[in-house]
Formats: C-alpha cells, structure tokens, sequence
C-alpha cells in the first residue's frame, strides 16, 4: 500500500533535501488528494491503493478530473511534480522496481509575464508612508527592504535585528528551505531602517525581543498584514493595478536586468536554484533591448 510510505517520503525531503515546512504540507496535501481520487475511482478504501492503481492512465484521468475542476495549469504540474517526487522516492528505495507514471507529460503552461512597477510608481509607494508617525516609519522600511533586496514576503517577516549589517551595507535573509543568502542594501533602505529603528521600533516594542518588523502588539508581523500595509499604500497613490509583496521583487529583477545586471547576479539576489526561474525576467525587458537597439544600431 502506497499511503503508507508518505510519512517516510516527507521526512526524505525533510531531512535530504532541506525542504520548507510550506512544501512539506503542499506535498502531503498533494499526495493525499491523488489517493482519495483513486479510492473514489476503484471503490476501495483510502489505504489500500497500491501500485496496481498508479498508472500512466489513472493519473492522465486524474488531470483530466483537475481541468474539469477548473484547476490552473500551473496547480495541476504542481501536484503533478509532487507526485513524480513521490514515485522518485518510491524507485530509490525499491518499493517499485520501475517508474509507472515515466510517460506522463506535464500540462503545457501558460505564459504569464510577471507584473512589475515603473521606477515612478515605485517612487510614489515608498514615498506614501507618514515618516512622522512610528507605524509610518516602519512602513517606509518595510517597503524599502521588500524592493532594495527583492525579498519574499516570507523572508521579509522572518527578519531579526541581527541579520542587519549597516557597516558591510548588507542584510542576511533565510530563504526557501531555510538558505541563507546574504543581500547588499541601498543607502535609502538603510536610511529607513535606522530610521525606524531609532523611531519607530521604539514605540511598538512591548518587550525584550529582537524582531525586526512588530506590529501594534509588539509581535512579529504576519505576511497578511505585510500584503494589507502594501494595499493601504496603492490605494493612497492611486496605482491601477494590484500589487503585492512580490510584485516589489519583480520590479527589484525586472530594474537590475533593465539597467545592466547579468542574469547570474540577479539569481543569486533572488535565491533562485534554478537559472531558468530567472530567466523569466528577461522577458519583460524586450521594451528596454529595442529601446537601446533602436538608439544605437548604425543601421537602424
């Protein structure tokens, strides 16, 4: 019976490959959704699906009942991947002697083009925050960080005092799987940081700790409220379009790349493994490159 190895397959990733506890809980919830379809499907109970039930064609018509379900593409190569780890596992450790789902291509993806923000719009949301006011202070720096670093929103709300260093100009963030990557800072989100240091954090801390970012009870702040801190923001500037903690890290690849920065760098600021991850980036400077041909080329 497959179930069963699940527990053993987590604490693989867990152990092995240092996944994130986020991608622990995606994998289990995967995996478990995969097996209630094929009870369902055969009419057997939930921990007596065994390899005989995992095909390449009971899992093409589990894809099937997931487009049907209105799924996105990118949900459906999600599980899919979760499942082909799965199956990994199971081979390594000679609990199947082949692969039976080796054939299964992935759902085709559709293109999305990460959405960013121009260098004014950008201007116009760090510079919305009330400076004279200590909830506006740490805005400012929240702000300042999430587009000087080009963080996730996770790695923003995880951040300690300790992991500033003001005299090396460098921030020291965990990433997924816990990696640790070390950040340079511009002088303006430095500026905002001491700022809010000095002024800000002051008044919010309630006691002894050292948590970067606190909220109004003087714990750390959630990445909710990170997301609710950016909406008040674009509501006051009036930005039309939406705009996440994220949407700040694609603007910080999307900047570098146009200014000059070699794909390489930029994966390394990201924390991204794969340069193809990267890559997408490069899409979105097709403006720049044209703009710069069009300036240059003797011909044109």
């Amino acid at each position: 019976m497959l179930v069963k190895h699940i527990e053993g397959f987590l604490d693989y990733l867990r152990v092995e490959k240092n996944a994130s506890a986020l991608t622990l809980v995606s994998y289990r919830t995967d995996l478990t959704q995969l097996f209630s379809f094929l009870a369902d499907k055969y009419s057997i109970p939930h921990d007596n699906v065994s390899a005989d039930f995992l095909n390449h064609k009971s899992v093409r018509e589990y894809l099937i009942n997931m487009q049907e379900q209105g799924m996105s593409r990118s949900t459906m190569a999600r599980k899919l991947a979760a499942l082909r780890s799965f199956v990994r596992y199971l081979c390594r450790e000679n609990i199947l002697q082949n692969n039976p789902i080796a054939a299964v291509s992935t759902p085709k993806q559709d293109k999305r083009l990460p959405k960013f923000l121009y260098p004014l719009e950008i201007q116009l949301l760090l510079d919305a925050p009330d400076v004279s006011k200590p909830l506006g202070l740490r805005d400012k720096a929240i702000l300042e960080t999430l587009y000087a670093a080009g963080l996730r929103v996770s790695e923003l709300v995880g951040l300690n005092v300790n992991n500033l260093y003001f005299d090396e100009e460098m921030i020291k963030v965990f990433g997924k799987g816990s990696k640790e990557r070390i950040i340079p800072l511009g002088s303006q989100a430095i500026s905002s940081l001491k700022e809010y240091l000095d002024k800000g954090r002051p008044y919010l801390q309630k006691s002894s700790t050292d948590i970067l970012f606190l909220n109004k009870f003087g714990t750390r702040l959630s990445e909710r409220s990170v997301r609710n801190i950016i909406n008040k923001y674009v509501k006051e500037v009036a930005l039309n379009q939406k705009v996440s903690p994220h949407t700040l890290r694609h603007s910080f690849a999307t900047h570098l790349l146009n200014a000059g920065a070699d794909l390489r760098s930029v994966q390394e600021l990201l924390g991204h493994v794969k340069l193809s991850t990267t890559q997408i980036y490069t899409h979105i400077t097709t403006e720049n490159i044209q703009q710069v041909y069009h300036e240059t080329h003797p011909r044109r």
